[in-house]
């Protein structure tokens, strides 16, 4: 006797109300996707444990470069990670020479996210991922799987001490590339910015 299968009767729906954070990746220009741009960068967060009062770290990576910073944010809250994101931005915002140091973020559609649409200027701008797209930002998703090395899963990143996290970089930065021409991602940085003269 034939298996009767019973489909259900229910009718898959896209969300009509999905928040939009901002421009979405579909307009980041090609120029970036090929990485021949300095300038561009993807950001995300690493979380030592599921304390939502726990502070995270910031990850960001520049496209071209590979160079990889890790920032300390009170907290995974939107404005926490707002304002250190904004913090970083004004190290280097202020200088006329090194503005181009960053161009614009490609981050993912987390609620950590959400506000930092909000700095996007005539000079920087943001985009946003697809939902669970992660390979859209590989360069970040696999530098974020070198600092696990130093900081695994279930430690509170208020333990983790600024020495460690700068050893860390200093790890990810100084390791020569291949893509790079067998150069570190700090030389090939450094260059860049000397470039911008």
């Amino acid at each position: 006797m034939p298996l009767i299968v019973k489909r259900s009767q229910r009718k898959a729906h896209t969300r009509q109300n999905k928040k939009r954070l901002g421009a979405s990746i579909d307009e980041r220009p090609s120029s970036i996707d090929t990485r021949e741009e300095f300038g561009h960068w993807e950001i995300d967060t690493v979380r030592g444990t599921k304390n939502k009062n726990d502070q995270v770290l910031v990850t960001l990576i520049e496209r071209k470069t590979r160079l990889y910073v890790v920032l300390r944010s009170q907290s995974g809250r939107a404005e926490d990670v707002k304002c250190t994101l904004e913090t970083w931005l004004s190290t280097f915002t202020d200088s006329e020479n090194l503005k181009d140091i960053c161009k614009s973020i490609t981050s993912d559609n987390g609620s950590e996210f959400s506000t930092i649409a909000e700095l996007a200027s005539d000079s920087l701008d943001i985009y946003f991922a697809h939902p669970y797209s992660s390979w859209e930002r590989g360069s970040n998703e696999r530098h974020n799987g070198l600092l696990r090395r130093f900081i695994p899963k279930g430690m509170p990143i208020s333990t983790v001490s600024e020495s460690l996290i700068r050893r860390a970089m200093r790890q990810c930065n100084n390791l020569p590339r291949k893509i790079l021409g067998h150069r570190t991602p700090l030389e090939a940085f450094l260059e860049e910015v000397r470039l911008l003269g």
